[in-house]
């Protein structure tokens, strides 16, 4: 489960591929000296390195995500919930919301994500 553990580098490296797949390794050099400011060889390192977690796949210079970013993404925001808030959801929330007012709207679009959850 560790694989999808990814550090801020390699998280903005993956979007890059999610955001663009498919997408030949040409263009994500690219794209990575663009956006990110890399050489071509950090690049092809960092690849590297998320393909061998299986991650990303790397087949005939064409660049696809094995992951998806919302997989990575549950993990990362379970992960961070169980070690800050000791797993409690509802603790998260309020330090979250800590002075913060929702509006009408945003109010019912989470009643109604909490009531799709709830159980029976």
């Amino acid at each position: 489960m560790d694989q999808f553990k990814l550090c801020e580098s390699e998280y903005h490296f993956a979007t890059i591929v999610w955001e663009n797949e498919p997408l030949g390794s040409g263009d994500l050099v690219k794209i990575c000296s663009e956006v990110l400011g890399w050489k071509k060889s950090t690049t092809y390192t960092v690849l590297k390195k998320l393909c061998d977690r299986g991650i990303l796949k790397n087949e005939n210079a064409t660049v696809t995500s094995l992951v998806k970013q919302e997989q990575v993404q549950k993990f990362e925001s379970e992960q961070f919930i169980n070690r800050t808030f000791r797993g409690s959801l509802p603790k998260f929330i309020a330090a979250f919301m800590n002075n913060k007012k929702l509006s009408s709207q945003e109010a019912d679009e989470l009643k109604k994500l909490i009531d799709s959850y709830k159980e029976d």
